[in-house]
């Protein structure tokens, strides 16, 4: 069976997310059958044989330097075109920002299915197709997804659900670099509003430390404060998705079963309730500490630490005893 991942760059290295990509390729099938794509304005050749000596059977490159600009349709179509060529029966992507805008449109290109936050994959004995399991009904069961009829079987997978691949030592595997045809960034090419920079760093998901806010922060000129908190310490600031939906900030912040998955060393619940949806991106935390007036908040029973009172009494006390000079 041959499979496929779709690997993330930024700041012309892969993420931590591409390398759990290919471990679980490695789950599905041999490492000759294993192919890494990767679409990128740069990436350098120590980043390519990673991949190579982590297990990837063979590395595809389509390197631009415009593609700075992560424009869906664009991304799609190159896509499109390694999956005509390659005929993977398995295409992975990450449940990134990225590549939860990404793979929809490249799987409704290719006219075949998507099953997107997965948790778990493996290949049905019986049949060979892959099983794809992703929460349902708010997380409180786990759905079973099969694409028996159209390929490739494609997937996003929730970041930190397996380890990251580890390097498995030299494979020879190749690195193939195949050029972006000039007319994809034609005028005449199709566009989309979903064209935005590439990010250059580490995303909240891979971040160690965060400070997250929910509806308890109140208005959106408050989250100054977790921000002031954030700086401090050196964390990210994410939220709860109702802080999101109300514009207070970016769904790229967002933590929970519709958001990103978090694994950090400390997690910081500020004014956050603890609904099943939110508990579900953070639980594996490995400490949290968590700021609420209600105590019979569900985020307390999640929390090591659980500081009952006003998040902007609370916070400012942090915030001091965390000063430059005291840290």
């Amino acid at each position: 069976m041959k499979a496929a991942f779709f690997a993330e760059t930024a700041g012309g290295k892969i993420t931590g997310g591409a390398l759990e990509l290919l471990a679980w390729c490695r789950t599905l099938t041999a490492p000759e059958e294993i192919t890494a794509i990767l679409i990128t304005p740069s990436v350098g050749e120590p980043e390519l044989e990673r991949l190579a000596c982590s297990g990837a059977g063979t590395v595809v490159v389509y390197e631009d330097g415009r593609l700075d600009r992560a424009d869906t349709a664009l991304y799609a179509e190159l896509v499109k075109s390694f999956c005509e060529t390659e005929k993977p029966d398995v295409l992975l992507g990450g449940a990134t920002l990225f590549g939860r805008t990404l793979f929809p449109y490249a799987a409704m290109l290719m006219k075949t299915g998507l099953t997107a936050d997965c948790t778990q994959l493996e290949i049905e004995p019986e049949s060979g197709l892959l099983l794809q399991t992703r929460p349902a009904i708010g997380g409180n069961v786990t759905a079973v997804i099969k694409t028996p009829r159209h390929r490739p079987q494609m997937a996003t997978v929730r970041p930190h659900s397996i380890p990251q691949a580890q390097p498995v030592g030299k494979t020879g595997a190749p690195i193939r670099r195949l050029a972006v045809p000039d007319s994809l960034f034609t005028a005449g090419a199709p566009k989309t509003a979903s064209s935005v920079k590439l990010p250059a760093g580490e995303e909240l998901a891979g971040a160690k430390r965060i400070v997250a806010v929910g509806r308890g922060i109140r208005r959106k000129e408050n989250i100054r404060l977790a921000q002031t908190l954030a700086s401090r310490i050196g964390a990210a600031v994410g939220a709860t998705r109702e802080v999101v939906d109300r514009g207070w900030l970016p769904y790229s912040a967002q933590i929970g079963l519709s958001g990103k998955t978090v694994v950090p060393d400390i997690y910081i619940a500020l004014g956050i309730s603890g609904a099943v949806q939110h508990l579900a991106g953070m639980r594996t935390a490995k400490k949290i500490v968590a700021v609420n007036t209600d105590p019979e908040a569900p985020i307390f029973q999640a929390a090591d630490l659980g500081i009952v009172g006003d998040l902007f009494e609370v916070v400012p006390r942090l915030i001091d005893g965390f000063s430059p000079k005291t840290r």
